[in-house]
């Protein structure tokens, strides 16, 4: 497993700010894939993936700011869309390419969305994981019933077992599997307790914005014109079939793909789940 750690610095209303990234494969291959991760977690989710995909992109899989080894906003009312959308647009501008390919999950598919929506967009083209133009008020509350608890615990098996917990919608994982994405996620602190790698206080403004109902986004997903892949676990509660269905239907027009025995969200740990991803990116 052969990656590099990086820093860019990035800017937002209260200040400066860093965003940590993992890199993979040639640096001077101009076909890049940026990988954006979920609400809580981080870009270390995709060390699989990026592996797989190493030969045919420099991939980029960054910590979203207040996740992972990212810095912290001092204003929490920063930790929403627009902020994350500028961050990007900053890490772009330092891989110095023109055009990149994106794989956004859950929240990484917002960002995604958000910036394949701009006139002169650097996204070429677009999997979305997960997620959607509509997001069920179930799931939303589901998030929110863990999502800045900011919990600890005595020992890593400890927290092992509550990721296990809370994310077993991600299906069945192997063990080594599980603990890769427990130790990428927490850390031990002065107090030799464990906690999970994110800025609690992202969950206040994500508490603020979604309330009892669905959050429709079709006129964004209207805007949005590269070729997209959306990709749904079968028993996820975020993404509706219904929504994925009508997907292919407007914007984009996106091609379908459904992974059975997952829910919110695919975590593309297997060969047959990276396949999908491989082949629609790597199409002509």
């Amino acid at each position: 497993m052969q990656f590099k750690q990086q820093i860019v610095q990035c800017l937002g209303p209260s200040g400066l700010h860093r965003m940590a990234y993992t890199e993979w494969g040639a640096r001077d291959n101009p076909r890049v894939l940026i990988c954006v991760h979920g609400l809580t977690r981080n870009g270390r989710d995709f060390d699989a993936l990026a592996e797989a995909m190493s030969g045919h992109y420099r991939v980029i899989c960054p910590d979203v700011v207040g996740r992972g080894q990212s810095g912290h906003l001092s204003d929490p009312a920063a930790y929403a869309i627009p902020q994350y959308v500028a961050d990007m647009v900053t890490l772009i501008a330092r891989l110095n390419v023109e055009s990149v390919h994106w794989l956004g999950t859950s929240m990484g598919g917002l960002i995604g969305m958000a910036l394949a929506a701009q006139e002169g967009t650097p996204i070429r083209k677009m999997v979305l994981n997960d997620v959607g133009p509509v997001l069920t008020a179930e799931s939303l509350q589901r998030i929110g019933t863990y999502v800045g608890a900011d919990p600890d615990w005595a020992t890593f098996e400890e927290a092992l077992a509550f990721v296990k917990f809370v994310s077993e919608p991600f299906g069945a994982l192997t063990e080594a599997q599980w603990y890769h994405l427990t130790e990428t996620s927490v850390a031990q602190g002065a107090d030799g307790r464990w906690r999970f790698r994110y800025d609690p206080r992202i969950a206040e403004p994500f508490r603020a914005a979604f309330a009892d109902k669905d959050v429709n986004l079709w006129p964004l997903y209207e805007q949005i014109k590269c070729p997209t892949l959306v990709i749904r676990g079968a028993q996820s509660d975020l993404l509706t079939r219904e929504t994925w269905q009508k997907m292919a239907s407007c914007g984009p027009q996106a091609e379908l793909a459904e992974i059975e025995g997952v829910g919110h969200a695919p975590m593309f740990q297997s060969a047959d789940q990276i396949a999908i991803v491989r082949d629609f990116l790597l199409s002509a």
